[in-house]
């Protein structure tokens, strides 16, 4: 419906009720129903899932046409990177926001902050998800709320031309509205408190659920130690769980996002459930690191059968089972292929390095069974990407017989090597990790889990550097200020983003010429008119 569609619409509903409605507006009716495009968390989940539907099928197509997303703690922060990409690039096609479980344990937590092991209150990741929609959402009805203004400045000059260009925007507008990918870890508890908590999410607008398949009550973020995961029937179910928990809301096209954590994950609580030899709990077992049994073994052992002997998995003394050295990547290939032949739409592999070439050696396997088989991939800051990538060109000059005399492969993170050759090359290999991963890995999502939780650790520190330091006040105004005006951040104006504006065009709604309207001659932010 066209922005004049809906100003008739709303005038032929107030015509019902013409004797006692007379004091409202039509066009100032449609307005605010644009300002509230979305008006429940499942319309959000739906638009959202169609969304990515359309970018998975731009991607096998073109590989070219990946897609990106940056990690959330807050609606706040949420809003002002659509913001910014709208601002940067036009548009806000292919770009995502991420929810990560790590940031809410540390930052969203009535406990403090904790770490990534699912300690954190659960209802607190759909409180997240319906915060960031609330607050891109009023980025829409401000950036709207201004181009209603300048129509009607249009409008009252006479400005014809301009008033039909200003409707042409408003009737492409496009949204800040992105999908959400939202971690569920592994689920909270068993497959019934995944499909409830997955409700939750689907409800306040998650288009995309990311679940892992470690043990929920002994969950470790997916770049530490001690790591225990499921048997597949286990993790399947919980997989089955959330397409249920969509399927019963309405969102047909959910997106579920099967993440494996065996290439870090050692060890297993449970030896899986096996009917029969090659069944998928007897492969899980074939991982086992076992030790053949002489006799009927000792007490309290657990014994296997594998190919017709006894064998003892090792068990360690907290009770959990441990797998092979060196398995990781035949269970992720495995963890992988079943996951999307049960229902997972994306997988996510964590690795412990971003290397093009060993992602790329696991997704390649992968597609030889699934070949539409695709990635999210998580562009860790728990990786040192400077190290890890100068290190990568070193050994490959070295292989390839060039002189690397000059530099320290131990000591390659040195401010001393910055300005090198190899360095150079570093930073050339991170640029285009991206797009060189989504073209040879089959990646068709890049992530940054918590470039916020960094950023404001970052510019915090400079900030009390400098405004504690000798700069005193400068310390703010000329790095933060000036650099917001100079660069047109929105912010800058923090009433308006607060939505000032939008109150009082609400005000003048309600009240007509009696409004008392907070954006007057006298209110501070015309200093930043020009």
């Amino acid at each position: 419906m066209t922005y004049q569609q809906s100003i008739i619409a709303a005038g032929q509903a107030i015509g019902q009720f013409q004797t006692t409605w007379s004091g409202i507006e039509p066009e100032s009716v449609a307005r605010m129903q644009l300002q509230n495009r979305f008006r429940t968390g499942l319309d959000i989940a739906r638009y959202t899932a169609s969304i990515m539907r359309r970018d998975m099928a731009a991607y096998d197509a073109d590989p070219a046409q990946y897609t990106q997303s940056l990690g959330c703690w807050h609606g706040f922060i949420g809003q002002q990177k659509l913001i910014a990409i709208k601002k940067h690039f036009g548009t806000t096609r292919r770009k995502y926001l991420y929810l990560s479980g790590w940031m809410i344990a540390a930052l969203r937590s009535s406990f403090g902050p904790l770490p990534d092991q699912s300690m954190h209150e659960k209802t607190s990741v759909p409180a997240l998800i319906e915060e960031l929609y609330t607050f891109l959402k009023q980025a829409d009805a401000r950036e709207l709320s201004q181009l209603f203004r300048d129509l009607d400045a249009a409008r009252n000059r006479g400005d014809a031309i301009e008033a039909k260009r200003l409707e042409h925007a408003i009737d492409n507008y496009e949204t800040h509205v992105v999908p959400i990918i939202a971690d569920i870890d592994a689920g909270f508890g068993n497959a019934e408190a995944t499909y409830l908590l997955a409700k939750k999410m689907i409800e306040a607008g998650a288009c995309a659920l990311q679940i892992e398949n470690q043990v929920s009550d002994e969950k470790q973020c997916g770049h530490q130690d001690g790591k225990v995961t499921v048997p597949h029937e286990d993790f399947l179910a919980k997989i089955r769980a959330c397409r249920y928990a969509f399927m019963e809301m309405g969102v047909e096209d959910g997106i579920i996002v099967a993440r494996t954590d065996s290439l870090g994950a050692g060890l297993t609580k449970q030896i899986a459930f096996t009917r029969e030899p090659g069944d998928l709990g007897d492969q899980y077992n074939s991982f086992l690191d076992c030790e053949e049994v002489d006799g009927a073994g000792n007490p309290g052992d657990v014994l296997i059968n594998r190919g017709g002997r006894l064998m003892r998995p090792r068990r360690l003394p907290s009770n959990l089972f441990q797998f092979r050295p060196g398995s990781g990547e035949d269970r992720c290939v495995l963890d992988c292929i079943t996951s999307l032949q049960n229902g997972a739409d994306l997988l996510w592999i964590e690795t412990e390095k971003p290397n093009i070439d060993q992602i790329a050696g696991m997704v390649d396997r992968i597609r030889e069974v699934v070949p539409g088989a695709k990635l999210c991939y998580n562009n860790s800051p728990s990786f040192n990407w400077t190290l890890n990538f100068r290190q990568q060109v070193y050994d490959r000059w070295g292989k390839d017989g060039l002189d690397v005399s000059g530099y320290d492969r131990a000591k390659l993170m040195s401010i001393d090597y910055d300005e090198t050759e190899l360095a150079d090359e570093a930073d050339e290999f991170i640029r285009t990790f991206q797009k060189e991963s989504a073209r040879r890995a089959g990646i068709f999502h890049h992530l940054i889990t918590l470039p916020t939780y960094h950023t404001a650790a970052l510019s915090t520190d400079n900030l009390a550097r400098e405004y504690f330091g000798e700069l005193g006040m400068l310390g703010y105004v000329a790095n933060v200020q000036r650099a917001e005006i100079r660069q047109g951040i929105a912010c800058v104006k923090h009433q308006n983003m607060s939505g000032s504006d939008i109150g009082d065009d609400h005000k003048e709604y309600f009240a007509g010429e009696a409004a008392l309207k907070a954006g007057g001659k006298d209110n501070t932010m015309n200093q930043f008119a020009a």
